[in-house]
């Protein structure tokens, strides 16, 4: 008889329980809160890296077409000036660990794409003179001289998760831009 009684309460607790709803709301927040949490700083890594590949595009096309505007010859002392450029676009964020390859490109009656000059920002020639370039398909003209500018910047993800591999903490973002001479037959470099 008494296990029947402990039965019939247990019954009685179990009826209870299963009509109570008191505690549903925090159940349902503790499931969804970190579902959110991961959506919004995903959402906020996501701001932050559209932010930098924005600007290093600007900073490519700015570079690219200053070089390209550039009136007749310049040298490597005018193309040290252009970090500065990216550095202006970037800021108040800053722009470690870049790199900027600048590159004439020569193009002949054929169709032919050769550099005619390269530049780095650390002072090297990352292109030997006189060998291919690739250029976009459509973009090449007969007798024309093109700027290349290649631009890249490493992103540190900001809601890393520690214990991941440390390689997937960075990104590189690049950007590539082609901009035709403008003011003159030839885009050339006195020293590069």
């Amino acid at each position: 008889m008494l296990w029947r009684n402990n039965i019939q309460l247990l019954i009685h607790r179990l009826q209870h329980f299963s009509k109570d709803t008191s505690g549903v709301g925090a159940v349902e927040f503790a499931l969804i809160v970190p579902v959110l949490l991961l959506l919004y700083l995903g959402a906020f890594e996501l701001t932050l890296g559209l932010n930098v590949a924005s600007r290093a595009t600007s900073s490519a096309g700015a570079i690219a077409d200053i070089v390209a505007s550039k009136d007749g010859n310049f040298n490597k002392a005018f193309l040290a000036t252009m970090p500065d450029v990216a550095a202006a676009i970037f800021a108040p964020k800053p722009t470690t660990g870049f790199a900027m390859k600048i590159t004439g490109i020569q193009v002949d009656q054929s169709l032919n794409a050769k550099v005619a000059w390269s530049w780095a920002q650390d002072g090297s020639k990352p292109y030997s003179v006189g060998s291919a370039a690739t250029m976009p398909s459509g973009m090449a003209a007969a007798s024309s001289s093109f700027v290349h500018v290649e631009f890249s910047i490493p992103y540190k993800l900001i809601t890393y998760v520690p214990g991941l591999n440390a390689s997937l903490s960075i990104i590189t973002i690049s950007r590539d831009f082609y901009y035709r001479q403008r003011t003159s037959e030839t885009v050339s470099c006195s020293d590069c």
